[in-house]
C-alpha cells in the first residue's frame, strides 16, 4: 500500500485549500482513512477520518467547522477541504490508512499505512 498526500501550499489567512490523499496497491481491506498534522516542534495530531463503510467522520475540535473530509468511490482516494485557514493550521499534514475494523480513528496507532506528508502554511 503506498499514500500519497498533495494539494498543500503558501496560503494568507482565511483562504482555502483542498488536500487530496491517493492510495495505491491493496486498498480493497481498508477500515478508515485519516489526516493527521505536525507542526514545527510539535508532536503529530489528529485532524480528520473517515471510515469507509459507514461513511462516519471524526474531527479535531478545532477544525470541526472549517474542515471537511470525504472520500471518493472507490478506496483508493480521500481529501480535506480546508476553509477559513489560521496561521496555526500551519503543519505538515500527513494521511494515513488501517485495514483494522473498531479501533479509534483519532489515534495516530490506530493506523498502520502513512504517506510522506504535504505542507501547509498559512501567514496572517
Amino acid at each position: 500500500v503506498q499514500l500519497q498526500a498533495s494539494g498543500g501550499g503558501a496560503v494568507q489567512a482565511g483562504a482555502s485549500l483542498r488536500l487530496s490523499c491517493s492510495a495505491s496497491g491493496r486498498t480493497f481491506n481498508f477500515r478508515a482513512m485519516g489526516w493527521f498534522r505536525q507542526a514545527p516542534g510539535k508532536e503529530r495530531d489528529f485532524v480528520a477520518a473517515v471510515h469507509w463503510s459507514t461513511s462516519y467522520v471524526y474531527y479535531e475540535e478545532s477544525v470541526k467547522s472549517r474542515f471537511t473530509v470525504s472520500r471518493g468511490n472507490a478506496k483508493d482516494a480521500m481529501y480535506l477541504q480546508m476553509n477559513s485557514l489560521k496561521p496555526e493550521d500551519t503543519a505538515v499534514y500527513y494521511c494515513a490508512a488501517t485495514n483494522y475494523p473498531h479501533r479509534d480513528y483519532r489515534e495516530g496507532g490506530s493506523y498502520e499505512y502513512w504517506g510522506p506528508g504535504t505542507l501547509v502554511t498559512v501567514s496572517s
